[in-house]
């Protein structure tokens, strides 16, 4: 195990009320894995992977819960000085957004290289030629030449490649990737998820990737957390979730995947809305959306039913007293249609 998050709350505080973005979160990333965290947009999966790089905003604080990583609690790092020693170096984040993470004034060489000087401790010759190797693995052409080029004079999709070359020269244990494919039109989104995976077995990185298409991470992702409402309400295996998920929000989630639409037929999407987090929550969260929902979602937070033993979902409708709900057909007979494909 690489990084292990404990009872981890996050509150925000907005306006004189306080927000419960991260509920109670306990999680457990293994060396080597690539994990997917799916959930709609502003279900804390940011905020979740924020935490534990010491990068939320100025009015977000974690309230109680622990990040344990090399034998260290970071939920007890308080000051940019304390955060010195993990970001780049132990943690890396790739953003969605490559314009914004890159400096327009500096040539990507310039750019690629601070990160090798910072964490690899390389300077002169040898920095330069490591720049170049770093360019050539994440597939950019004539390295030479780039180096010495500006942000504003790549593709979306070879910026996008830059950020997770700066990414990989910190040599960091685990990677981060923060929707790296959603300003990126579909072919490249394949080419870039091919490209952290290349990059993940290269330089040995444990991958978190953050999405809230679960189609994107069919086949890169070992695992899959779903969110929903700053709480983790199924995990499983890819093929668990895919193939045998158990949450009335999972299904939602499935169903809401254009793949599965239905000729001549509108698409399927969630109705209602997430719950207001400056409140409290009251039994399980997606209850008000879901049309199944039981007596008991309304009144108790349901606990962890154990699927197999890689596969947990946070629902009433696994315990032994509850009535019988299947899943909707299209997701039962999902393994018979040949899967996702390439998402």
């Amino acid at each position: 195990m690489v990084l292990s998050i404990q009872d981890l709350n996050v509150k925000f505080t907005l306006r004189g009320q306080t927000l419960h973005a991260i509920r109670g979160i306990s999680l457990d990333v293994h060396q080597g894995e690539s994990l997917a965290i799916v959930g709609e947009s502003g279900s804390g999966k940011s905020v979740l992977v924020k935490c534990t790089m010491g990068l939320l905003d100025a009015n977000g604080y974690i309230d109680s819960g622990k990040i344990l990583y090399k034998d260290a609690d970071l939920a007890k790092n308080r000051t940019d000085k304390d955060w010195q020693s993990i970001r780049g170096r132990e943690i890396a984040m790739v953003f969605q957004d490559p314009m914004t993470s890159l400096n327009p004034l500096k040539t990507i060489g310039k750019q690629i290289r601070e990160a090798v000087e910072l964490h690899q401790g390389l300077k002169g010759q040898a920095a330069y030629q490591t720049v170049l190797e770093v360019l050539s693995d994440v597939g950019i052409d004539d390295p030479q030449r780039r180096y010495k080029q500006y942000p504003h004079e790549f593709s979306g999709g070879m910026r996008q490649r830059v950020v997770i070359a700066i990414a990989v020269a910190c040599r960091p244990k685990i990677l981060i990737c923060d929707e790296p494919t959603t300003a990126l039109d579909v072919t490249i989104q394949a080419q870039i998820l091919e490209l952290i995976k290349k990059m993940q077995q290269k330089y040995d990185l444990t991958t978190i990737y953050i999405t809230h298409d679960l189609g994107v991470v069919a086949n890169v992702a070992d695992r899959i957390a779903v969110m929903y409402a700053g709480d983790i309400v199924e995990i499983g295996t890819c093929d668990e979730v895919f193939y045998d998920p158990r949450h009335p929000y999972t299904w939602a989630l499935l169903s809401s995947l254009p793949q599965l639409g239905v000729k001549n037929e509108p698409l399927y999407s969630i109705q209602g809305t997430p719950p207001n987090l400056f409140r409290e929550v009251k039994g399980d969260a997606f209850a008000p959306r879901n049309p199944k929902a039981l007596k008991i979602d309304f009144v108790r937070r349901p606990p962890y039913f154990s699927v197999s033993p890689t596969h947990k979902a946070r629902t009433w409708l696994l315990d032994p007293r509850a009535p019988k709900v299947a899943p909707p057909e299209h997701i039962r007979t999902l393994r018979e249609k040949g899967g996702l494909g390439n998402g």
